[in-house]
């Protein structure tokens, strides 16, 4: 991560957000404190999160929807 990461964290997440320049352009940093998981949005993708209609996010704001044994077990 190039420069400084924020700390963003309620009682549910805690997750450094910073701006990643190593790639073809810049982008949006991702990692969640708790896992080290690490998720890279262009601005194309923050752009989509914009214009999206309304609660097309519901599904992605539950992680469980995507939990695999293995990430349980892990």
């Amino acid at each position: 991560m190039d420069g400084q990461a924020w700390i963003v964290a309620n009682e549910f997440a805690e997750v450094a957000v910073g701006l990643d320049v190593s790639a073809n352009g810049p982008r949006l940093r991702l990692e969640d404190l708790r896992t080290g998981r690490v998720r890279y949005l262009s601005p194309l993708d923050l752009e989509g999160v914009i214009w999206g209609p309304p609660g097309h996010l519901e599904e992605f704001l539950d992680p469980a929807a995507h939990w695999s044994d293995d990430d349980r077990n892990g």
